[in-house]
Formats: structure tokens, C-alpha cells, sequence
């Protein structure tokens, strides 16, 4: 009963953002539901006069919801498949996420950017765009505007990249093989992998749309063990700070190992899509109820006066992956 009193306005108006995102989002996938939510959030914000009613629900839907958003994403990851058909695209996958982390390191250090915005960018131009900053931001424990800043970096190249790699494959010469693996490990976020195979699909008469997603999920998996050196990383440098022991207990991000324990469950138990559907649609749901709530507790003019830097180091991590996945490819010989 407390917990309703305490967080119930919170959380019916994170929903009540949530529900147009979403629909916004479908009708629109290029843009996605979590933009929309964190856009209608920050307006939202500005208008509400008295916000202290609401504010213990936002914060618990930006923190706890996120992290059952996480919790839930694994169930849409069978592994026996994802490796077995993703694979060939390992490579290229490792190629693209170390040149991600590396430019964002380096840029970090050059543009004294703050370390948490470099480390968002940095993870979610490499693996998965949203879901991946969703599962690294309550690990380093970013604010929502961390977040938000870096929930719009990545948005503003998915869409180019929807809208600019089908032509630039086709002007590259790339089988439908080369687009599948391109879009795969060049563009961050779901939605905009589909939009991008599915206008290949489109001009070419192809099905890269099947290969495309298999190695966005193959990405997705990397989630793991960049979440796990991160929260090893930050225990270890805040005990020292503080003079203490490190403790991986203390440290550990327990979210993340419910989303493995949700992955081996839909691989052992071979759990069929009408299973797991519910499931992956949830967590997507989820993640824009949380992004709303990140959204409510943004101020957007700070967002836009700082947003220079992270958007040069979002720009400089999605040129590297693109041109090492291209690169990567004809080093492989599958161009």
C-alpha cells in the first residue's frame, strides 16, 4: 500500500507517456518509441508546476523499471541459435566494438568529456544502441540526463543510417550477404537495422532482413561482458577511493544475470516465439516507460548547450564502425 502512495503518480504518468510513445513509435520505427518518450518527457517536465508528487514514481520507473527491461530482453536471446547462425559475423562484430570503445576512450581524454557520457556513447554506438545503454547506465550509475544526452547521440545516427546505408551499399557493391553484415554491425539500434534491411530488401528483392537481425543479436550478447568489466571497474576504483576492500558481491549488477538466467532458459528449454513474443514486447514496452521517466527528469535546454561533444563522439564511433565493418569485409572476402 506505501509503495502505491509513494510511487503510483509517478508511475501512471510515465505510463501515460509511455502509451503514445509507443504507438508513435510504431507507426514511426526509424525514430522509435524511447525517443519519443524522452521527448514528450522533457516537455512534459516544463509544465509541471508541482513536481514532487510524481518524483519518487519517476525515479523508481527510470532505475528498477529499466532494469526489469533488461531482465526481460534476455528472453528474446535463444544462444545455441544466435551463435550458431551469427558466428561468421564474430569477427567483425569484435572489430567494430573495440573501435567503438577506443575512439570514445580516446575522445574522452581529448574533449574532457564526463567520463559516463563517453562510456554511453562509447557502448551504445558499439552493441546495441538503446537496450545496451539501458543495461550500462544503472552499472555506472548515470543520471537520466546521461542518458537522455546519449539516448538522442545514438538516435540521431541510427536514423541517417537507415536513411543513408541502402544506397551507399548499393554504391559500394555489396551482395545482400555484405548489406546483411553491414547494417548488422553498423547501425546500433533494432528498429533501424530493420528499417535499413528492409529498404535493401525492397530494391534488391532480397531477404537480408533475417541475416541482418541475427547479427544485431549476436551484438547484443556482448552486453554481458562490457556490463560486468564495467561493474568490476567501478567497485574496484570506488573502494579505493573510499579506502576499502573491493567486494564483486557489493559491485556486481544483479539485473544482468536475470537477463543471462532469462537467455539460458529460452536456449535450454527451447522456448517458441509465441513463448517469448509477450516477452521481448514487454521489455520493449518497458524500455520507453522508462525512457519517459528519464525524460521527466531531464532539463532539455542543458541538454542541448552540452550536447556538442557527445555528439562529435557519437559521429566519430559510428564513421570507425562503419569503415571497419566495411574494411573487415573485404578482409574476410565477403564483400
Amino acid at each position: 500500500m506505501n509503495f502505491i502512495k509513494n510511487n503510483g503518480a509517478g508511475l501512471l504518468l510515465c505510463l501515460a507517456i509511455a502509451v503514445p510513445s509507443w504507438l508513435l513509435g510504431q507507426a514511426v520505427p526509424v525514430i522509435g518509441g524511447p525517443v519519443f518518450a524522452i521527448l514528450i518527457g522533457m516537455i512534459v517536465t516544463l509544465a509541471l508546476t508541482k513536481k514532487e508528487p510524481f518524483t519518487a514514481g519517476i525515479n523508481y520507473t527510470s532505475k528498477k523499471i529499466l532494469q526489469a527491461a533488461v531482465v526481460f530482453l534476455g528472453f528474446g536471446m535463444n544462444l545455441t541459435e544466435i551463435l550458431a547462425k551469427g558466428k561468421q559475423s564474430l569477427p567483425i562484430i569484435i572489430s567494430t566494438i573495440a573501435t567503438s570503445l577506443i575512439i570514445a576512450y580516446i575522445l574522452f581524454k581529448a574533449l574532457k568529456l564526463r567520463t559516463n557520457n563517453a562510456i554511453l556513447v562509447g557502448v551504445g554506438s558499439s552493441i546495441c544502441g538503446g537496450s545496451a545503454i539501458a543495461a550500462t547506465a544503472p552499472v555506472i550509475k548515470a543520471s537520466d540526463e546521461e542518458v537522455a544526452q546519449s539516448i538522442s547521440v545514438i538516435f540521431l545516427f541510427n536514423v541517417l543510417a537507415a536513411l543513408i546505408f541502402p544506397t551507399l551499399g548499393g554504391m559500394l557493391g555489396l551482395s545482400n550477404e555484405g548489406f546483411g553484415l553491414f547494417a548488422g554491425t553498423a547501425i546500433n539500434d533494432t528498429s533501424s537495422v530493420t528499417a535499413a534491411a528492409t529498404a535493401w530488401d525492397g530494391i534488391h528483392g532480397s531477404n537480408t532482413l533475417e541475416s541482418a537481425a541475427i547479427v544485431k543479436m549476436t551484438r547484443t550478447l556482448a552486453i554481458i561482458p562490457i556490463t560486468l568489466v564495467l561493474a568490476i571497474y567501478r567497485g574496484k576504483k570506488a573502494d579505493k577511493s573510499q579506502g576499502g576492500d573491493f567486494s564483486l558481491k557489493k559491485s556486481f549488477p544483479f539485473f544482468v544475470l536475470f537477463f543471462v538466467l532469462a537467455s539460458v532458459v529460452t536456449t535450454v528449454f527451447q522456448l517458441p516465439d509465441a513463448v517469448t513474443d509477450p516477452f521481448k514486447t514487454l521489455s520493449k514496452f518497458l524500455i520507453v516507460m522508462a525512457m519517459a521517466a528519464i525524460g521527466l527528469n531531464t532539463n532539455i535546454v542543458k541538454l542541448i548547450r552540452t550536447g556538442g561533444k557527445p555528439i562529435f563522439t557519437g559521429f566519430c564511433c559510428w564513421l570507425g564502425i562503419s569503415l571497419v565493418s566495411l574494411g573487415m569485409q573485404h578482409i574476410l572476402g565477403i564483400w
